[in-house]
């Protein structure tokens, strides 16, 4: 779990390490649902989002009920390793 300088999640503030654990105890949300299950300002829970999109850890997808929100999830390593062998 790192990016190309070498930064993992140990390396990230408290604030991005929490977002973390709330996708990973909860699975998928949007940001307006981990606002609410962390209790973290809007704005901290944006900046935990780009530094964990940075290091490559969760990924982004369209939040069909609402559009104009994303789903934020955890990358499944396993899936993606599988899905690159299969290619």
């Amino acid at each position: 779990m790192t990016d190309s300088d070498g930064e993992e999640i140990a390396d990230l503030p408290p604030s991005a390490k929490l977002v973390y654990k709330v996708l990973e105890y909860n699975g998928p949300l949007t940001q307006k649902g981990i606002v609410e299950e962390s209790m973290l300002s809007a704005r901290t829970v944006r900046y935990a989002l780009e530094r964990l999109d940075e290091v490559g850890v969760i990924e982004e997808d369209v939040y069909f009920a609402d559009a104009r929100q994303n789903l934020y999830e955890i990358v499944d390593e396993a899936a993606e390793a599988e899905a690159a062998v299969s290619d």
